[in-house]
């Protein structure tokens, strides 16, 4: 038996209004996940528990199996596993988005205008973070590149009693009501405010303004924990994985998993990433290992740009060269199962994540369900005689084990 998981990344939503009242997924043309719900098992899981932030990471933690009221510790040791960067056990490892910020005239308050930059090159981002940790590097402090807008500061012996905000959540909204708060808040505001003189500076910078792109004028610290412990997947289910993303933060819980991650040319996460390539190796890798795991994060960043148009584009390039290829490679393997879902859903009338149930669909090649009128859409949720799991880490038992 072969595995393959495939998630669209905050896919799920809610009624737009400019959509007759009907979410980016009941819109877009999805064929192919359609056909998977109305042959296979639909049903709906809460991935949030009650209680935790509704993150990428609580997500896909408790749908690999872990329950993350046991195991989490924090987003940012995780996309730190991800990069490669192995924390001591007094460090505490932050997310370091590049931001960009709007002042008003007399320059006295900002509000979060682009909570990545632009979706700033890593080439960009690289000489930015360079530069921040020469200058604002210090013997316990250090500033360490990721992808796009996406990096890592650790802090030596650091605190974790910090209030951070993710940026995503404060689009558009003054940023003085949502600076850190708690033990030592005062040198991450520091940190963040120092920054800004250094990115402005910055030829970088000046060049992205030059050609009217927006500027990374400052950081933004948030995600704060200490490094991550949690079984081998292996341990837990027998099986060998492999894992497939354009995050960090995925590769990270790949990683600390004991996944094998496959690296992909052109995936960006974001609307132009190479769809099929993941696809493609992930089917690959099936070949050496047991389960493949297949994350897209498209969906999710149109969701936060609050762009309902790109959300249909990026949901149905997912469906058409992502799920289609899929299920056009895997017929080679003679039995498999197939799970799909979003791992939260990503509304655009709000711009972030948010914790209610989500739809999902288990396929199983021997067996062929006829389940009329169905569509794979949030209208799942809605129903009363599906498989509910309201404790998400049991899913991935009832997919591999008892499907």
């Amino acid at each position: 038996m072969k595995y393959v998981v495939i998630i669209g990344d905050g896919m799920a939503d809610r009624p737009v209004k400019e959509l007759g009242g009907k979410t980016p997924l009941q819109v877009a043309s999805i064929p192919n996940m359609d056909r998977l719900a109305r042959e296979g098992i639909i049903g709906k899981v809460r991935t949030i528990p009650r209680g935790l932030h509704p993150g990428s990471d609580i997500a896909n933690l408790n749908i690999l199996g872990y329950d993350p009221v046991i195991f989490y510790s924090g987003r940012a040791p995780l996309e730190a596993a991800g990069i490669g960067i192995e924390l001591k056990d007094d460090d505490v490892a932050y997310r370091c988005n590049l931001v960009t910020l709007k002042y008003n005239k007399e320059k006295t308050k900002a509000v979060m205008e682009d909570y990545s930059s632009g979706h700033i090159s890593t080439e960009e981002a690289r000489e930015l973070i360079k530069d921040m940790n020469e200058k604002l590097g210090s013997e316990d402090i250090t500033f360490y590149p990721g992808v796009s807008y996406r990096h890592i500061m650790v802090w030596s012996s650091g605190p974790t009693h910090i209030e951070c905000t993710p940026p995503h959540d404060i689009s558009g909204k003054d940023i003085a009501d949502y600076l850190p708060v708690g033990e030592d808040e005062d040198v991450l505001r520091n940190l963040m405010l120092s920054s800004i003189g250094i990115l402005e500076s910055n030829p970088v910078n000046k060049e992205r303004a030059k050609i009217g792109e927006k500027p990374a004028n400052s950081i933004w610290l948030w995600g704060q924990g200490k490094k991550i412990s949690i079984p081998m997947f292996k341990e837990k289910y027998l099986l060998e994985g492999a894992l497939v993303s354009a995050v960090d933060l995925m590769k990270g819980i790949g990683i600390s998993a004991g996944f094998e991650i496959l690296n992909v040319p052109g995936i960006t996460g974001y609307l132009d990433t190479n769809y099929t390539g993941k696809a493609k190796a992930a089917l690959k890798a099936l070949d050496n290992v047991d389960i493949s795991y297949i994350h897209v994060e498209a969906p999710d960043e149109a969701g936060h740009a609050g762009s309902y148009t790109d959300k249909i584009k990026a949901i149905e390039d997912f469906d058409a060269l992502v799920v289609g290829t899929v299920l056009k490679g895997i017929e080679s393997f003679k039995e498999y199962r197939i799970l799909l879902l979003p791992d939260h859903a990503t509304p655009i009338t709000v711009k972030t994540h948010t914790e209610e149930p989500v739809p999902f669909v288990i396929y199983d090649s021997r067996i062929r369900r006829k389940n009329e009128n169905i569509a794979f859409d949030e209208s799942i949720t809605g129903r009363e005689d599906i498989l509910t799991f309201e404790e998400g880490y049991r899913l991935m038992d009832y997919f591999i084990k008892e499907a």
